[in-house]
C-alpha cells in the first residue's frame, strides 16, 4: 500500500501554528512515524527534538511544491513496489510512506507490528540539493530503485520464509525492528549481506541506472571502492562473525569520524560495507536467485562463496 503524507505535512508547513500542527500530525500517525524518529533521527522525548522539529517546519518547502506538481509521485512508487515485490516473490503486504524526513536519509525500513514499512524521504528527490531540508538532490527516477533496496530488507526481516537472523531478531523484539538493538545484537555478517542483496534486488527491479546510484555513491566513491577491495576484505574478516553496535557504524553508518573508521592503519571509505555486502552476496544470489537469496541464512552465502572458490581452482 502506498500512503502519501506529503500533502499532509505541506498543509502543516502552511500552518499558523506550525508546531501545534506537527504534533497532531505525529499523533495521527504515531507508530509509524514515532518508529522512524527512534530509528533514523532521535527519540521524540528527547530534549533535542523542539530543535529538529523547529528546523524542519521552517526550512523553505518551494522545491517540494514543484516536485509534487510535476510528478506523479504515488504512481510511481506503486510502480516500483510492484516490480519489487515480483522480483522478490513477495508473500507479506509491505507499505511504502512518501513522507518529508527531518535530516535523516532517503530511504529507510521499519518493521511495526509485524508489518514491513518503507520509508520514503522525498525532500531528497527534488532534483536539487536544499542546504535548509539537508535535501541530496537526487532524481525523483531514482525512487523506485530505494524502494526495492528497502523493501528487500522487509523480506528479510518480516517473510515467513526468511531464515535470516534479522528475523529471528525482529520475531523476538514482538516483531518490531530497532536499528540500534539489531545492530547491537546480528553478526557484522549478517548486516553486511542485508545490505548486499538489498543492491542487487535494486538493480534488478529498477535496471538502467549507473553502478554506483545502487549504492549511494557517487562515481569518484565506487571508483576507490573498487579500487580498495582486497584491503576491504582484509579489514572486515575478522570480525564477521562478531556483533556489537560500532561494527555497524563503521561498515554502514555514515557522518563517522575518520577516527571510527580506521582499521590496520587505514580510514575505511563512508558506507563501504554496502559495497562489501554486495560482494559477498553475489555468489548466492547467482546460484539461487534473488528471492531465495532475500530469505537465506548467512551461513548459505558462506557456503555458496565457498564453491565459487572451489569451482575457480579447479578451473585454474
Amino acid at each position: 500500500m502506498i500512503i502519501n503524507l506529503i500533502p499532509e505535512f505541506l498543509a502543516v508547513h502552511a500552518s499558523s501554528a506550525r508546531e501545534a500542527a506537527y504534533r497532531a500530525y505525529l499523533a495521527r500517525h504515531w507508530p509509524v512515524l514515532e518508529a522512524y524518529w527512534h530509528n533514523y533521527v532521535l527519540d521524540l522525548d528527547s530534549p533535542h527534538t523542539g530543535e529538529v522539529v523547529a528546523r524542519a517546519l521552517a526550512a523553505d518547502r518551494d522545491d517540494l511544491r514543484r516536485l509534487m506538481a510535476s510528478v506523479d509521485l504515488e504512481r510511481m512508487a506503486a510502480d516500483g513496489l510492484d516490480r519489487a515485490a515480483t522480483v522478490l516473490e513477495l508473500d507479506q503486504e509491505v507499505d511504502v510512506y512518501l513522507t518529508v524526513g527531518v535530516g535523516a536519509a532517503n530511504a529507510a525500513e521499519l518493521v511495526v507490528g509485524g508489518r514491513g514499512v518503507v520509508i520514503v524521504c522525498v525532500e531528497h528527490f527534488t532534483g536539487q540539493p536544499n542546504p535548509d531540508t539537508y535535501g541530496l538532490g537526487l532524481s525523483p527516477q531514482l525512487i523506485p530503485l530505494w524502494i526495492a533496496h528497502e523493501v528487500a530488507h522487509t523480506v528479510r526481516y518480516t517473510s515467513a520464509t526468511s531464515r535470516s537472523e534479522l528475523k529471528r531478531l525482529v520475531v523476538e523484539a514482538g516483531g518490531a525492528y530497532d536499528y540500534w538493538n539489531t545492530g547491537s545484537r546480528a553478526t557484522l555478517r549478517e548486516l553486511l549481506l542485508n545490505e548486499g542483496v538489498a543492491v542487487h534486488v535494486a538493480r534488478a527491479a529498477a535496471p538502467g541506472f549507473a553502478d554506483e546510484e545502487y549504492f549511494g555513491f557517487t562515481r569518484r566513491q565506487y571508483r576507490r571502492m573498487r579500487e580498495l577491495e582486497s584491503f576491504l576484505f582484509r579489514a572486515v574478516e575478522p570480525d564477521l562473525d562478531h556483533t556489537g553496535l560500532g561494527l555497524r557504524l563503521r561498515f554502514l553508518s555514515g557522518g563517522m569520524s575518520p577516527a571510527a573508521r580506521l582499521v590496520r592503519g587505514r580510514v575505511l571509505p563512508e558506507r563501504s560495507g554496502y559495497y562489501i555486502g554486495a560482494r559477498m552476496a553475489e555468489p548466492l544470489v547467482a546460484e539461487r536467485g534473488l528471492a531465495s537469496a532475500a530469505r537465506a541464512p548467512a551461513a548459505d552465502f558462506e557456503a555458496a562463496a565457498t564453491r565459487q572458490s572451489a569451482g575457480r581452482a579447479v578451473g585454474a
